[in-house]
């Protein structure tokens, strides 16, 4: 194959040519690092990569299956890694100026699970400064006049443009699914605690979620199954047996998946493009979504979340951002200010708040498969700004497994992501009931 066409294999069928010898490691990275080569200059997803480095990576996993020794399931598949995550072999600076050059000695969790699963960190991707909203240098592949949404913009937007199939970044509010769906790719938080944080920037324990992205389900299936799992040094981790979320993802549902079309007290968010677009989808879908409208209590939810995040990101990072001064920047500063200003009465009212949620989603997920939801207000605003993450605060409040798949095109057939919400813990089902509804609109 010419590398045009290697790069763009999936990352399971890839994976299943370098497992049969018919595909090298060192040709599959070659070919991704061409094409990075060729787009990287307009989108900018990329803050490190060093090509010789992946290439080492690729030769020596080559030299390993030659062996006969055993293989991992991302053996040779190169992943972007979102710049909060610590990696030892590239800088990790989170987009901050404070970070600039700092280089931990270790990987975090996640970097080493996807190299022992036989993974190519091929690179950091571009994040928002400190995974907040002031913006980096990232494009959206399908139009660069717009954003790629954030805080892991460049990881939605590597994967959106051929050049990597797999990409890690983190969800503190909406920055796995918004991106998703502004790049038209795949995404996937899962459960609160599924994927382990240790190693990375944390800015509120309560919220912050480790997300994958892909260019399909199985794919992202496939590196979530690497990734899950119980780990002591993040405190929300639990000791669980990690879903075979590819065999269940695949499986035929026993019965067509009832799914509650939640337009959420933030509905008029929505442009009214994707409002259309939503209506037209439920009724296509016919008497399989019923509508399903939230408690008036459930409004709560999104000055809870900003209590919550604004003062554990204070408590997290005050005491760097005000080291530096002026070279932060002032949305980080002014989040700073009001976070460190919290009520402890306001801030644990938010956090109990936080487990009714969950508590009412849950008695309305032992009705449903899945909520069906916008993944965003519209198609991708031009300019940088990263965009409303609304229709993402709640089920990250609530720790829900959530999903954004490309299904939908708004004006010039800009990609509008379809979000399905699944009940807690219950990743693997939420995978298959995804499958389902992409199928069946094909």
């Amino acid at each position: 194959m010419a590398d045009g066409q290697l790069a763009a294999l999936s990352a399971t069928d890839a994976a299943a040519e370098i497992a049969r010898g018919v595909l090298s490691a060192e040709d599959y990275i070659s070919a991704c690092l061409a094409r990075i080569s060729e787009a990287e200059k307009d989108v900018h997803a990329f803050i490190h990569i060093d090509a010789e480095q992946a290439l080492r990576q690729a030769r020596a996993l080559d030299a390993r299956r030659r062996s006969g020794q055993p293989i991992g399931p991302l053996h040779g598949l190169p992943v972007g890694i979102k710049d909060i995550f610590n990696t030892a072999d590239y800088p990790t600076e989170c987009g901050s100026a404070l970070l600039k050059g700092r280089r931990p000695a270790r990987d975090c969790t996640a970097v080493a699970r996807l190299r022992a699963a036989g993974a190519v960190i091929i690179g950091k991707t571009v994040t928002t400064e400190c995974a907040y909203f002031h913006p980096g240098a990232t494009r959206n592949p399908h139009d660069l006049e717009r954003t790629p949404g954030g805080s892991s913009s460049g990881s939605a937007a590597a994967v959106a443009a051929g050049m990597i199939p797999l990409a890690i970044g983190s969800q503190t509010n909406g920055s796995v699914i918004r991106p998703a769906s502004f790049c038209g790719v795949f995404g996937i938080k899962p459960t609160h605690g599924t994927i382990s944080r240790h190693g990375a920037l944390i800015l509120s324990l309560a919220l912050d979620h480790v997300g994958v992205f892909a260019r399909s389900l199985a794919d992202a299936a496939l590196i979530l199954e690497a990734l899950a799992g119980y780990d002591a040094e993040d405190p929300d981790s639990r000791p669980f047996a990690s879903p075979a979320f590819r065999a269940v993802a695949a499986e035929k549902p026993p019965s067509p998946p009832r799914l509650a079309f939640v337009r959420t007290p933030v509905w008029d968010k929505a442009d009214a493009e994707a409002r259309a677009a939503f209506e037209a989808l439920a009724q296509r879908l016919g008497d399989i979504v019923r509508p399903v409208d939230l408690p008036e209590t459930f409004a709560g939810a999104w000055p809870d979340q900003r209590v919550i995040m604004f003062t554990d990101m204070a408590h997290n990072l005050g005491a760097m951002v005000a080291r530096g001064g002026d070279a932060s920047s002032q949305q980080l500063r002014d989040l700073i200010a009001e976070g460190s200003q919290t009520n402890a009465l306001r801030y644990l009212a938010a956090r109990d708040s936080a487990a009714r949620y969950r508590a009412g989603l849950a008695d309305i997920l032992k009705d449903y498969d899945a909520i069906l939801t916008p993944s965003a207000p519209g198609v991708a605003p031009k300019g940088i700004a990263t965009g409303n993450p609304a229709f993402n605060t709640l089920w990250t409040l609530a720790g829900l497994p959530a999903v954004t798949l490309p299904l939908l095109q708004g004006e010039g057939g800009l990609p509008i992501g379809v979000q399905l919400v699944g009940a807690f813990g219950d990743d693997a089902r939420l995978l298959r009931t995804a499958n389902w509804l992409e199928a069946k609109l094909a």
